[in-house]
């Protein structure tokens, strides 16, 4: 019988190990043994669209306060489907968001109702350069929009901080906005595969935002945004409500999905992680609602950059094992870069990126975050099907996937202080090898079963 090479990826605490080869190991004869891992690629569940991170105007900014061969490193590192992180997706927002240096929207003049002075020309300044050299170094990305608010005067408080509400007299207009920033992106070279309704709708911050009840956002979708976008030749745009934490996202979905007028418009449901874990509510939206996705749309590490620090990372690898063996098709993180403070923000709302720039030096600083999402983006790729897996020990949280090339790759996370050797099994075979403490690994090698 011919030896199958199980090829291994590492990234580990207090060790120089990040994203770094490991001597391969073997399968050899399976025995009885423990801990174990288990797979079996027989059983298949959701495909995946892919990984990315969020163009904002502060991480543009950022992005451009770095000497032209930094800003090749970042976009490298990130899009290179060869040598980085391969990511394939992105969002970004339109008008104005926490990240933004201030609020701004692209039709600032009151009761505009036509979009006669509409225009994108600020983004040309930052986030389209950003985003036009990502495109080039992916060679294509997935590109979604999401608005924190509508332009002030379309709103009940007059202004796009503090929440308030979409008025009723301004939901055909705001319809039209988001297709009118579609088709102005394109003339700029950067189309779109998805929108999200509204940033955040149960949040009152004092940012950008936007107060929309499960019934109110049903409404908006089923009478005037998803009539709109088909109106205008956009209906194939993959549509998502929500875009908000997973604590109340089967009940925001059970609303609008047990509308037919409105379900028929929207491809599935966005969501963050801000308070707390919830994720079997993701099965529970899956189960009742099986024909929706699921998409992670943000996250980040709150309240500063926390440069160095280790446990981001595990936070990270935590969420996206979790998330995706609950049916999400797509992981998008937050602002790709950031400065040393966590911004710039224009309310002071400063958080961590996988990578912040040092900007007196001129130096992209790579966090542990950024080595844990590539143990997953680099090694699961597009159109990748997730596969049943088991393992015998609470120690390592893991997931599997199996690619369109025939590799399978098993992520393998170690958030405890102890090595766990363990054995990943593979029919009647077992590759055995070490998880180190903290760290996070990830297994590859060819599906030989057929």
């Amino acid at each position: 019988m011919s030896r199958h090479i199980v090829h291994i990826s590492l990234t580990a605490k207090n060790t120089p190990a990040r994203l770094s080869e490991q001597p391969p190991v073997v399968f050899e004869a399976a025995r009885p043994e423990t801990p174990a891992i288990t797979i079996d690629p027989r059983k298949r569940f959701q495909k995946m669209e892919g990984f990315g991170g969020a163009f904002t105007e502060a991480a543009a900014v950022t992005w451009q306060k770095l000497p032209p061969e930094k800003q090749a490193e970042v976009m490298q590192a990130y899009f290179d489907p060869d040598n980085g992180l391969g990511y394939t997706m992105g969002r970004t927002h339109i008008n104005s968001c926490d990240f933004a240096l201030g609020n701004y929207a692209y039709a600032e003049v009151a009761g505009d109702f036509s979009l006669e002075h509409f225009s994108i020309a600020r983004d040309r300044a930052a986030l389209l350069p950003m985003l036009k050299e990502a495109v080039r170094c992916s060679g294509g990305l997935k590109l979604f929009a999401s608005p924190w608010s509508p332009p002030a005067w379309m709103k009940t408080n007059k202004q796009m901080n503090g929440g308030g509400r979409l008025l009723p007299e301004c939901r055909d207009v705001w319809a039209r906005y988001y297709c009118r920033y579609i088709r102005e992106y394109e003339k700029e070279g950067i189309p779109f595969w998805g929108l999200t309704v509204q940033n955040e709708p149960e949040a009152s911050q004092s940012w950008d935002s936007c107060l929309y009840s499960a019934e109110e956002e049903r409404d908006f979708v089923r009478d005037y945004l998803g009539p709109t976008l088909r109106k205008e030749g956009l209906g194939h745009l993959n549509l998502m409500i929500w875009d908000h934490n997973r604590d109340a996202i089967y009940e925001r979905a059970r609303v609008v999905y047990d509308d037919p007028q409105a379900a028929q418009y929207v491809w599935g449901a966005a969501f963050h992680w801000y308070v707390g874990d919830h994720f079997d509510n993701l099965t529970a939206v899956h189960e009742a609602f099986p024909d929706k996705r699921l998409l992670f749309s943000e996250g980040c590490q709150e309240g500063g950059p926390h440069a160095g620090e280790w446990g981001v990372g595990e936070r990270y690898g935590h969420s996206l094992i979790n998330d995706l063996n609950r049916w999400t098709v797509a992981w998008v993180d937050w602002n790709l870069v950031l400065d040393e403070r966590g911004g710039p923000n224009h309310v002071g709302n400063y958080c961590s990126a996988p990578i912040l720039v040092d900007t007196q030096a001129g130096l992209p600083l790579y966090q542990s975050s950024f080595y844990y999402l590539g143990h997953f983006s680099r090694y699961i790729r597009p159109g990748a099907e997730r596969i049943l897996h088991a393992t015998t020990t609470d120690a390592l949280e893991t997931t599997a996937f199996l690619n369109p090339d025939g590799t399978i790759a098993v992520v393998v996370l170690n958030r405890t202080e102890q090595a766990v050797p363990f054995a990943l099994k593979y029919h009647d075979q077992a590759a055995r090898t070490i998880s180190p403490a903290h760290s996070i690994m990830t297994l590859r090698f060819a599906n030989f079963s057929g």
